[in-house]
């Protein structure tokens, strides 16, 4: 049987080109996450949940973004989502970058420098899931969550909302670390990502021997 258009775009139109880009994307949205890190300006809603855990169970904030994200797909079971490589990608490796750039990168000083960082952190994540997510090899286990939801008639900018102030009230209850970059990432990294998304989207290949 031939393989339509949809699932040789995901599989086997270009699997290199995707996969590079889906590493490329994971790494730069995990750079994103240490840069706000070392801002020292507040973190996002997940890493001020991760923030928070670490704190209590002496666990790094890359081992704690793992295991959150595993605990998120199980979530998607009775949502009856289902992850593809770039979602269990995602689970994997955002973590560990994320460490590693905590560990590599130096805290930003002055506030011009975290300003700076700040701006880079926004840029990393949106340009990271405009990549990875353009692959089409499966969203992140957080945006799946949110589709999920939607899918069961839930807006998706309720369910954002819904999810991320959740996991942001517990993480600040807990310890994790809120600043003025937690609110600006809340106002811009919507924007950003609806940007770099259609220009960062792989189209499906219309060369090879299935092509018409």
């Amino acid at each position: 049987m031939t393989a339509t258009p949809l699932s040789r775009s995901r599989w086997s139109d270009r699997p290199v080109v995707r996969s590079v880009r889906l590493l490329a994307g994971l790494v730069l949205f995990g750079l994103g996450l240490a840069l706000l890190v070392r801002a020292g300006l507040g973190l996002d809603p997940w890493t001020v949940f991760a923030s928070g855990v670490s704190q209590r169970f002496h666990l790094t904030l890359g081992e704690v973004t793992v295991i959150s994200s595993a605990g998120v797909l199980l979530l998607w079971i009775p949502l009856r989502q289902r992850p593809g490589l770039g979602t269990v990608a995602n689970a994997l490796l955002v973590g560990p970058v994320l460490d590693l750039g905590v560990a590599l990168l130096p805290t930003a000083g002055p506030l011009a420098l975290q300003i700076v960082y700040l701006v880079l952190a926004l840029l990393c994540i949106a340009v990271g899931t405009g990549l990875y997510v353009g692959v089409g090899w499966g969203p992140g286990p957080r945006d799946g969550l949110m589709t999920g939801l939607h899918r069961l008639g839930v807006p998706i900018y309720l369910a954002r909302i819904l999810i991320e102030g959740s996991v942001l009230l517990v993480g600040w209850l807990l310890g994790g670390t809120v600043g003025v970059a937690t609110v600006v990432f809340a106002l811009t990294v919507g924007p950003l990502v609806g940007r770099a998304m259609p220009l960062l989207a792989l189209a499906p290949s219309t060369a090879g021997p299935t092509a018409r």
